[in-house]
């Protein structure tokens, strides 16, 4: 594990896993981390085994990275711009980008303003990006977030009490969460026609913020799809979704 200063001058925490080829950064979800969202469910261990050189960043708010109480602090475009002070910091010159869910909307920002960016993987997001610009509010919106962050968390609507019980279960800093719900009320993406590089867009077949994962790769130039059994939490542990990912990136 590593710390850098980004941009506007927050300690984030990276870990580096060394290995072949062009480097494949991962951004982990909304509440998870580094070890939540790619090393415990084995898509570390995956990328590993194929000899890959593998990076992953703790979002700001998140994991070991500084975790600032103060909705100004967290935007779409702020933790775009981690993203590229990382490659920045590290030299990169190439990359394969994979996000996850909150990851995935962020990584969609890096790719479509950044040419070292080469392959992308997208998971847990469908044609919420397609229809609302982001992640799906149509199934969750921020003020549920910040409610089920709250208190006990008695009063979220089911989707929301999801992360609750992630966050408490990861020790999470519930307060940085809901400070950073309330920063990403905006929808980031007007167009994807900026993403001209292959992606593959990755989805469980029973995950509610991934729906209709077919219609974001027919809005994209260059993408596939891959459906894996699972839902929110669970798809990105499924083997086959590593498989993919794997296969995709090689």
């Amino acid at each position: 594990m590593a710390k850098f200063t980004t941009w506007d001058g927050l300690e984030l925490n990276y870990r580096v896993w060394e290995g072949e080829g062009v480097p494949v950064v991962l951004q982990h979800g909304i509440v998870a981390d580094t070890n939540a969202n790619w090393m415990s469910v084995g898509v570390v261990s995956a990328l590993q085994r194929a000899g890959r050189h593998v990076i992953s960043l703790d979002a700001r708010g998140h994991g070991r990275s500084e975790k600032p109480h103060d909705p100004a602090r967290y935007s779409w475009q702020a933790m775009a711009d981690d993203l590229r002070a990382l490659f920045d910091e590290l030299g990169l010159d190439r990359v394969a980008l994979a996000g996850y869910s909150m990851g995935a909307i962020i990584s969609l920002l890096v790719a479509g303003a950044d040419k070292r960016v080469e392959r992308l993987a997208i998971g847990g997001i469908g044609s919420g990006v397609v229809d609302c610009g982001g992640i799906d509010w149509r199934v969750i919106d921020a003020a549920d977030l910040t409610t089920a962050m709250s208190g006990d968390g008695s009063g979220a609507v089911p989707q929301a009490r999801m992360f609750r019980i992630l966050a408490d279960a990861l020790g999470a800093d519930r307060e940085a969460i809901a400070m950073l719900a309330a920063g990403l009320r905006e929808a980031p993406i007007e167009s994807l026609s900026g993403v001209t590089i292959p992606t593959l867009v990755l989805a469980g077949d029973n995950d509610p913020f991934a729906a209709e994962p077919e219609r974001l790769a027919a809005a994209l130039p260059d993408a596939t799809c891959v459906v894996v059994p699972g839902d929110h939490l669970a798809a990105v542990a499924n083997p086959a979704f590593s498989a993919a990912l794997v296969d995709f990136l090689r």
